[in-house]
This record gives C-alpha cells, sequence and structure tokens, in this order.
C-alpha cells in the first residue's frame, strides 16, 4: 500500500530536524522512494517554510548554522555556482546512451540540473553545441566525442583543452601527449575486455580465431589494437585476422566487409569475436543462412552486451560497464565542481573493467577440427 504523502513528509521532516543538513539521496534511500519524490516533497515543504532546500539537501528552518550563514549561502552549498551541467554525446549511439543515463542519474541525486546535447554525425559538431552550452552557462561539461577517425579526435583538441569550465572525458581516452592528455577522463579498460574475450576461446581450445570489428570509433580502435596486440603474444593462437563487421564501420563510411562465412572457411577459423553486438547479431544470422551453425561450428564472443542475449542463441558478451562510466564521469566532475579539497586535486584517468557474460555461443572444439 502506497504511504500517504502527507505521512511520507513528516518522515521528511523528522530525519532532517533530527540530524540536520541531509541528502537528497540519502533521504530517498532511507524512506524507499525514488528521488524524483522526495525532490518533489523536500520542494514543496520548503515552499510552505518548514524546510530549507539546497542543491540535492535538505536543511531544517532552525538550523542556526545555515540561519547565521544566510547572506552567504551560496558558500554553504556543495556546488554553489548557478547553471547546468552540459551532456554532449553523439546521436544514434546506443552504447553513450547507456553512459549517459548513468552520468545523469549521480548529477540528479546531487541536485544538479543537467542540459543534454545531441551531437549530429557531422565532422565538429561538438563544438557549437559546447559553446552554445557554455553561453548559456553551463558550469560543468561531461562530454563523449563522436571521433570516428584520429583526424576528427586532433580537430577537437586545441578548442576542448579551452573550455574553460571542469571537463571530464566520458568513454574516450586521449592520445598521449596531446592537448588533451591531461583533462579527467573515465573510460572501459578495452584492452581487458578483449583479453577476456580471447582468454575464453583460447581456453576452450580455439586456435584460429577471427575478430570482425568497427573501426569507427576509439572503443573500436581500441579493441582491434588490443587483439592484435593479445593475439600475437599468445602461442596457441595459430592463426588470426582482423576484419570489418560491416560496410559502414569504417572511419569514412565507405569500408567493405567480407563475406566473414567465406573467411570462416578459407582459414580454417573456429571462433570469432564481432563487435559490436548488434553487428554480432547479423553477422550470426548471415552465419546461419551459409550454413554455419554458431556454437556447432564457430564459437562466437560479441563485444557489448546491449542486446547480444537477445540472440538465438544468446551470444557469450564482453559487457563494459557502461552506466557505471557515466556515474563515475558525473561524479568526477561533482568534485570538480565542489569547494572540497578534490576539487583542485591532480587530474584522473579512471579505467573500469568490463565482464565476460557467458551465454550459448560459444562450446570446447571437438578434437576432430583441431
Amino acid at each position: 500500500m502506497r504511504e500517504p504523502v502527507e505521512l511520507r513528509r513528516r518522515r521528511i521532516l523528522s530525519v532532517v530536524e533530527s540530524r540536520g543538513a541531509v541528502r537528497i539521496a540519502v533521504l530517498a534511500a532511507e524512506l524507499d522512494v525514488s528521488v524524483v519524490t522526495v525532490r518533489r516533497d523536500v520542494e514543496e515543504l520548503a515552499r510552505s517554510g518548514r524546510l530549507r532546500r539546497g542543491h540535492g539537501v535538505a536543511r531544517p528552518v532552525g538550523d542556526p548554522v545555515a540561519a547565521a550563514a544566510a547572506p552567504a549561502r551560496r558558500d554553504e552549498e556543495p556546488y554553489p555556482d548557478a547553471g547546468a551541467v552540459a551532456l554532449v554525446v553523439p546521436e544514434r549511439h546506443s552504447y553513450l546512451y547507456e553512459t549517459l543515463h548513468g552520468a545523469r542519474s549521480a548529477l540528479e541525486e546531487a541536485g544538479i540540473r543537467i542540459a543534454l546535447h545531441i551531437a549530429p554525425p557531422s565532422p565538429g559538431a561538438e563544438r557549437p553545441l559546447v559553446e552554445r552550452a557554455l553561453a548559456e552557462g553551463a558550469r560543468g561539461l561531461l562530454i563523449a566525442p563522436r571521433w570516428p577517425g584520429a583526424l576528427a579526435e586532433e580537430r577537437d583538441h586545441d578548442w576542448l583543452a579551452e573550455v574553460g569550465v571542469p571537463t571530464v572525458l566520458m568513454e574516450r581516452r586521449p592520445r598521449p601527449g596531446s592537448r588533451l592528455h591531461a583533462l579527467d577522463s573515465v573510460c572501459s579498460d578495452h584492452w581487458y575486455g578483449t583479453h577476456l574475450a580471447v582468454e575464453h576461446l583460447v581456453a576452450l581450445g580455439h586456435r584460429r580465431i577471427v575478430l570482425a570489428a568497427r573501426d569507427d570509433s576509439p572503443t573500436a580502435r581500441s579493441v582491434r589494437a588490443a587483439f592484435a596486440e593479445i593475439v600475437r603474444a599468445r602461442p596457441e593462437v595459430t592463426d588470426w585476422t582482423v576484419v570489418l563487421s560491416s560496410p559502414e564501420a569504417a572511419a569514412d563510411g565507405r569500408g567493405d566487409a567480407p563475406d566473414l562465412a567465406a573467411l570462416l572457411r578459407e582459414r580454417g577459423a573456429t571462433a570469432a569475436v564481432l563487435h559490436g553486438d548488434v553487428d554480432a547479431l547479423m553477422l550470426v544470422q548471415r552465419l546461419a543462412e551459409s550454413g554455419i551453425e554458431v556454437p556447432r561450428d564457430c564459437s562466437v564472443v560479441a563485444y557489448d552486451d546491449g542486446v547480444a542475449a537477445l540472440g538465438s542463441p544468446p551470444l557469450t558478451a564482453v559487457a563494459p560497464p557502461k552506466a557505471e562510466i557515466g556515474r563515475a564521469a558525473a561524479e568526477l566532475l561533482l568534485l570538480r565542481l565542489s569547494r572540497a579539497a578534490g576539487a583542485t586535486g591532480p587530474v584522473r584517468r579512471t579505467e573500469l573493467l568490463p565482464a565476460l557474460e557467458v551465454r550459448g555461443s560459444t562450446r570446447a572444439v571437438e578434437p576432430a577440427t583441431e
């Protein structure tokens, strides 16, 4: 049975009056309701003069410390400057949308207003969006540039390094030595994710492995480079190759993807790593149409786990922690925006490790196939 609104608000008042300042997220957890619901209650209680509201914080009206500091109230708040945090992500990019939702939850829990900007696929599309956000008073920036190729990334170095507000890159790792090298960033460890895929296949006895991958994003290029490095260092892998996963997967959009079924037969490959998972599902369908059954004839690991579990068979997949990337990036930005000691601390380059979800698309090699 749903708790009456007035009873819930009395509980909020009781907690705030007994403890002093309490974060909205803490109240939501203790009352077992959503952050949005608690924020609405706190706003109504503040309007009626029963408590005081700050950025993500509820305070009792009789708080002597708060009352004494009323003329300098902005200095009390954990994030004292006005304005929103701008989030900039590419258009039609489901991978980064999950990252966006993780960032959004952390910012909303902190009571921070969000201004979302979706960048179209044209070159340099992020810059005017960021400039507009800054003109509208954005006090911080979370950004995941599209960067289909190295040249596109280099074009963004100068202006992005001079944004002038705290900035955190999401799921992007700047080129070493570039102007963005000293910019805060949070991303997945794609080397480790690729290692998980290869290690799993090698442990099942696979010795001939193909990577069919995109080449139109920093994630794609990281996966391709990591795969080549890892299989070269594994003496068990006797044959490997890297190809495009689809014709439009090249950085310039004009790729030429080979017939994967023919390639597997030609090289005698028994396993494939397919990036990303939507391309993986389509490639598995094409393999079936060509008489190659997964996993009987070829084991498959998808890189990304948005829809891999929905395949037939469900695909074993590397699962980057996308939502956690967004949350960690937002928390780092909140630190920069706060008056805490870490706000002026060293640049942080954070990596979170992917996991491997083992499903029905991989199996051990039959002795007769080796």
